[in-house]
Order: structure tokens, then C-alpha cells, then sequence
């Protein structure tokens, strides 16, 4: 399915199974297949669509001056068209589900896995200077790298630079590397909104939805400890933990089942 947005660019998303409407949003580094399993285990109570960000897999640009703005008017876009009430964003895409219910008021139900939602600096930015360094020479991998030992898991920033190399070179073959590395532009400029809005969390306290907080356990402390801080911040707030997940939990067939379960209870309920 597509649907033009604000400012005119074509918006991609997937469309699966019946009953109430829920978008989905995936991460910076993700596509809509990353989300399908996720979209599969909910199908069997909510028409699922998935959306495709600008930037991200055949979509158009995300365009001069981008902002996660666009991103929101390009989830309003699909909610129109959808009448979807309901809304799941994985991280980059959390921040945008959380940045859209502020004044979205359409969106009566929002779920987050671990959104990209930056408190004194939680998400770290020392790799970005490196990372346009690479780029601007031509060398994905390298900011690939640079990027993967700053933001991965907490033994990777222990993982000497040479070994990070082969196991990247070794996981991200063929189409899937392809894929990766054209979406790096779009994941510098996505993590720039996020330094950009650091601190601004305040203004979730115009989100008159009920929103749903799961991270992993399996996540470090800067991941799980920023819902506590939003407790008082989002008036209707459920943090919900998720032990033995990680940051991707939302993307792998066994852990996006479990995601499932927790999404379905919180959109189900009276709450």
C-alpha cells in the first residue's frame, strides 16, 4: 500500500491480517521485514501495517531539512488512511510514536520497545565524528563499525576494531550488507534528531494516551533506566521489562512472540 504525506513523498507500508488498526514503526537501522514477525504473532487480533520510513528500503528521500517531524506527518499520513487508533514504534521508531502522540490525538494507544529517547546524554555521540569521516570517504564498513561498537551491545565497546570487522564482515552478507550500509546517511541524520531533542522530555507530559514502556532485560542500565525517569512525566505510563530480550528483541521470531503477548494485553485492555 502507499500514501503521499505532508510534503508530497510516497510512504510505503505493508498491510496483514484483522480486527483494530495498529501501525508499526520500525528502528534506524530496520526495514518493514524486520518487523514481520512481530506483524505475524499480532495479526491474529489487529490489522497490522507496517510502515516503511522515508529513507529506508526503496522509499523515497527523507529529504532536505529532515526532521523527525516528517517522520511524524508521514505516520499521520498512514493513520489516516488506515484509521488505525493504535501505534508501536521499536526504537527510533518509538521516539517517533512517542513525538506523534504529543499532538496526534488520533493515536489512542501507544506501545515503545526501547525508543530512542536521549536523558543527559544516555545516548552516547562520540562515534558520530568518525562515522561522517568514514562515510565522506567512502568506507561504510568502517562507520558501520564505529557505530556498531559505540551503540551495540556493552561487550562490544570492549571488542578490539579488527575482530568487529570480521564478524560484521562475516553476519552482513549479500543483500542484507547492501541494505545496511545505504541506510547509513539515514541513521546519522535520525541520530542527530536524537541529540537534538536530549533533555526534552518534558514535553511527553502532553500525551494524553496510555503508553506502554517494555525494554529488555538483557539491555544496558542507560536503556532500562530512562522509563524510571519518565514516570512522572507521561501520565499513563506502564514500564513493562522483558528478561533475557535485548535491543532487538521486536526483530527475532522467538523474542517478537513474547513482545507480542505484552503489546496485546496493553491494546486489549481497558486501560
Amino acid at each position: 500500500m502507499t500514501v503521499a504525506s505532508a510534503d508530497g513523498l510516497t510512504i510505503n507500508y505493508r498491510s496483514i491480517g484483522s480486527g483494530p488498526g495498529l501501525i508499526l514503526i520500525p528502528g534506524a537501522l530496520a526495514v518493514a521485514d524486520d518487523l514481520a514477525p512481530l506483524a505475524g504473532a499480532l495479526s491474529r487480533d489487529f490489522t497490522v501495517h507496517t510502515i516503511e520510513r522515508r529513507g529506508h528500503d526503496g522509499n523515497g528521500p527523507q529529504g532536505d531539512g529532515y526532521c523527525i517531524a516528517r517522520e511524524c506527518e508521514d505516520l499521520a499520513a498512514v493513520q489516516r488512511e488506515t484509521r488505525a487508533s493504535s501505534v508501536f514504534g521499536h526504537s527510533y521508531g518509538g521516539l517517533i510514536a512517542l513525538e506523534a502522540a504529543r499532538t496526534n490525538k488520533a493515536l489512542t494507544k501507544v506501545a515503545v520497545y526501547e525508543p530512542g529517547v536521549s536523558i543527559n546524554g544516555s545516548v552516547p555521540r562520540h562515534w558520530v565524528a568518525q562515522y561522517e569521516a568514514s562515510l565522506a570517504a567512502g568506507k561504510p564498513m568502517d562507520a558501520f563499525i564505529a557505530f556498531a561498537l559505540a551503540l551495540g551491545p556493552k561487550r562490544a565497546e570492549k571488542t578490539p576494531y579488527w575482530i568487529m570487522r570480521l564478524v560484521l564482515a562475516f553476519l552482513l552478507r549479500g543483500d542484507e550488507r547492501e541494505r545496511t550500509l545505504a541506510l547509513l546517511p539515514a541513521v546519522l541524520r535520525e541520530h542527530l534528531e536524537i541529540f537534538r531533542l536530549d533533555n526534552s522530555f518534558e514535553s511527553y507530559r502532553e500525551i494524553s494516551a496510555p503508553v506502554l514502556w517494555i525494554y529488555g532485560g538483557e539491555s544496558p542500565a542507560s536503556i532500562t533506566e530512562v522509563p524510571e525517569r519518565l514516570r512522572d512525566v507521561i501520565p499513563r505510563l506502564t514500564v513493562t521489562g522483558l528478561g533475557g530480550l535485548n535491543h532487538f528483541g521486536p526483530e527475532k521470531k522467538r523474542s517478537a512472540t513474547e513482545v507480542a503477548v505484552a503489546i496485546r494485553e496493553f491494546l486489549l485492555s481497558d486501560g
